[in-house]
């Protein structure tokens, strides 16, 4: 898969393009700009933590600098909105400086969104909330900006190897409320739970996290589906998400085979699907024989 990402569309092709040097950009310069006069993308969905991480990210700026010039553009109330950089800025706040290195360009909301969303989408440790949002955002902007003739969902989900259907799934979960998002991020939610909930209106939301804060109950498939399915008709009240999230919850198993048994007869040759598939057809002929 081509993870060029939908950047290209604002003449970054590259990695090394989004955090070029002076000579790959035609007429602009490096700036050194006041930590003071840089300011947080309206709506980053990106956490900036203080965690090991960022220590090690100052220290390192403290040794030797900002090795990545940041990218912003000018901000109408004076300054710098940045579009990449924002864990350099707060490192070098604790390194102890007072600038840091810029890339200054003239990008429009829906270019900036984009560089910003797919600068930050491949790092290892975010969260389900903060990919909600980035995706629900970047799939914003590229519609704004229209698609190239594929799916505007398969190019959200290009510069991380995502499919559109992952994407999709994530947009819907950005509907969900903060205080749900919250749970999905504390796995107190499923994110296939939370995908169902999300089809509810807010008011309706509001219900079940009621319900979820009262009694601490987890939420099965089924019952996510039931909520979708009451929301959906209009039925959905706080009684009624009472009482699906009350329903005793059926066991749930889990099989796994090991790989080297599974290699007895399948060769690389098949897929995951197709050995799934395979496996499945021949418990349904055991079923049919009466063996269960």
């Amino acid at each position: 898969m081509n993870k060029t990402g939908s950047a290209s569309k604002v003449r970054l092709n590259s990695f090394d393009d989004l955090f070029g040097s002076t000579e790959n950009i035609a007429g602009e310069q490096i700036i050194q700009v006041k930590l003071s006069d840089l300011h947080t993308f309206k709506g980053h969905p990106f956490r900036v933590l203080d965690d090991e991480k960022m220590e090690e990210t100052a220290e390192s700026i403290r040794q030797h600098g900002v090795l990545v010039p940041g990218i912003a553009r000018p901000r109408a109330g004076g300054g710098y909105e940045i579009i990449a950089g924002h864990r350099r800025k707060r490192g070098s706040e604790l390194a102890g400086l007072d600038k840091m290195p810029v890339i200054v360009r003239n990008y429009t909301d829906d270019e900036a969104t984009i560089i910003m969303v797919d600068s930050n989408i491949q790092r290892e440790d975010i969260l389900p909330s903060e990919k909600a949002r980035a995706y629900a955002m970047k799939y914003e902007a590229m519609k704004h900006q229209g698609s190239k003739g594929g799916s505007t969902l398969d190019e959200v989900g290009e510069a991380a190897g995502e499919s559109g259907k992952t994407v999709q799934r994530y947009v819907w979960l950005a509907r969900l409320s903060d205080e749900l998002l919250d749970m999905v991020d504390a796995k107190k939610l499923g994110i296939s739970q939370g995908v169902d909930i999300s089809f509810l209106p807010e008011e309706q939301q509001q219900y079940v996290l009621a319900v979820l804060q009262e009694t601490g109950a987890s939420v099965s498939n089924a019952q996510s589906a039931k909520l979708k399915e009451y929301g959906k008709s209009g039925e959905l009240t706080l009684a009624m998400a009472r009482l699906i999230l009350a329903e005793e919850k059926p066991k749930e198993r889990k099989v796994t085979i090991k790989a080297d048994r599974i290699n007895q007869f399948f060769t690389e040759e098949y897929s995951e699907k197709e050995i799934e598939d395979i496996i499945m057809s021949l418990l349904e002929k055991w079923k049919e024989k009466g063996a269960v």
